[in-house]
């Protein structure tokens, strides 16, 4: 077999397009790479912003994921604690229901006068510190039935009162603000047979 000399040798393939061997520059892809000192302190800068870059980042990802994290934490002591306020109201009404509690089994010197005045004055300033949280008293007689407000337990026939009116209420109904807590319990008036 003959040898082939250096001219006579054909490319195993074409340079592709765009290239520097079809452009006629030589590039080694093996080789170093030579760059100027300005091009390397340009790259080096970059270098330098992206690392800031990526530490301002990781910073910024910790300090979210802890906001997350207090942010759910404070959510959970609220729902937690959500009542703190009413119950501050509530206990100095507790601690009256015992007083008269005291009083009432007291050796019978005091007149039940007295006793069912306090009884009196701690259910309004009960009704008053669940007022001021809320809640609201549905009173449903002599109303029209609203079935929205009103739950009818049975009908009753009368000649006074009109058909479908609330002719007598059973149990108190109550709201927080827009919600129905619990319907008034009613007896609703039908037309005399």
């Amino acid at each position: 077999m003959s040898e082939l000399t250096e001219n006579e040798k054909e490319p195993l393939s074409s340079p592709a397009p765009g290239s520097s061997e079809e452009t006629g520059g030589s590039f080694e892809a093996d080789g170093p790479i030579e760059i100027s000192g300005e091009e390397f302190a340009e790259l080096r800068a970059q270098a330098d912003k992206a690392a800031e870059n990526w530490d301002k980042y990781v910073r910024l990802n910790a300090d979210f994921d802890n906001f997350k994290k207090r942010a759910a934490r404070e959510r959970q002591e609220a729902i937690r604690y959500a009542n703190e306020g009413l119950l501050e109201k509530l206990i100095p009404i507790l601690d009256n229901f015992e007083m008269a509690m005291q009083a009432a089994s007291a050796p019978k010197g005091g007149p039940a006068d007295a006793l069912k005045t306090g009884v009196n004055m701690i259910a309004s300033q009960l009704k008053s510190a669940l007022n001021e949280a809320g809640l609201e008293e549905i009173d449903a007689t002599g109303q029209p039935f609203n079935p929205n407000l009103h739950e009818a337990v049975s009908q009753q026939e009368s000649k006074d009162v009109p058909e479908g009116q609330v002719l007598q209420q059973l149990r108190k109904g109550y709201k927080l603000r827009d919600r129905l807590v619990r319907p008034a319990t009613v007896i609703v008036a039908k037309k005399a047979a």
